[in-house]
């Protein structure tokens, strides 16, 4: 397996599951800015990312235009924000927004990626936030990515194809050359459809819903990635 290894020369992270805790990161936000128990905030924020997820994929199937990432975010809280009968003030409501640019890593996320660098491969973003969200994400990465590929570029979302074409087309490289990382099951099937090879840090125990497209290599967290680069 390692001589097989050898013909990686970068690897690309999704963002949101596989190098960000959203749960953990925005939990304590929501819980403070609508003042709301944990438990409550902590709901809260799972059906925000299951709607602003719901909405990237409705942008993809409808064909009729691009919609941002932080457009799918806004949306998505709005629709809790009615469901649930609040009222927020507009700068809560912007500062809910924007802390989504501000997700914190998970707690080995940093140094598998400086290992990965030292082994001698590129790292970059490939994620369906918006350029500007990325970039900002990027900074608590040291600015260790060498390029942050945003879904922004193909104008789709994950799991569409033209997204994991876009370190071919963009940076030049082979699909054989390439090792995708992803945190989520749809990630995972997205990368394997198109025809990339997946490693997935798969925190949540999940599973594939279909197994002809599943990840060529699992663990629990970001760790095993560098068990199979050869050390």
């Amino acid at each position: 397996e390692k001589n097989e290894n050898m013909t990686f020369k970068l690897i690309t992270f999704d963002v949101y599951m596989a190098l960000v805790d959203i749960q953990g990161s925005l939990t304590p936000v929501v819980g403070e800015a609508l003042s709301i128990d944990e438990e409550t905030a902590f709901d809260f924020v799972k059906l925000w990312r299951v709607k602003q997820m719901e909405c990237a994929a409705l942008s993809n199937s409808l064909a009729n235009g691009h919609k941002s990432f932080r457009e799918c975010t806004e949306l998505a809280l709005d629709y809790i924000i009615h469901k649930k009968n609040m009222n927020i003030s507009e700068i809560v409501r912007k500062k809910l927004v924007y802390s989504w640019h501000d997700l914190m890593p998970w707690p080995e996320a940093l140094s598998v990626i400086k290992e990965i660098k030292l082994l001698g491969y590129e790292v970059a973003i490939l994620s369906n936030g918006d350029q500007q969200m990325l970039n900002k994400i990027a900074t608590k990465f040291e600015n260790a990515f060498e390029h942050i590929l945003s879904a922004e570029l193909a104008q789709n979302f994950k799991p569409h194809p033209s997204v994991y074409e876009l370190p071919i087309t963009n940076l030049g490289f082979a699909k054989n050359e390439i090792l995708h990382v992803a945190g989520s099951s749809t990630d995972v099937v997205g990368a394997r459809a198109f025809g990339i090879k997946c490693y997935w840090s798969n925190r949540s125990h999940d599973r594939v819903i279909d197994a002809a497209f599943k990840a060529n290599y699992e663990d629990s967290d970001l760790n095993g990635i560098v068990k199979i680069m050869g050390i």
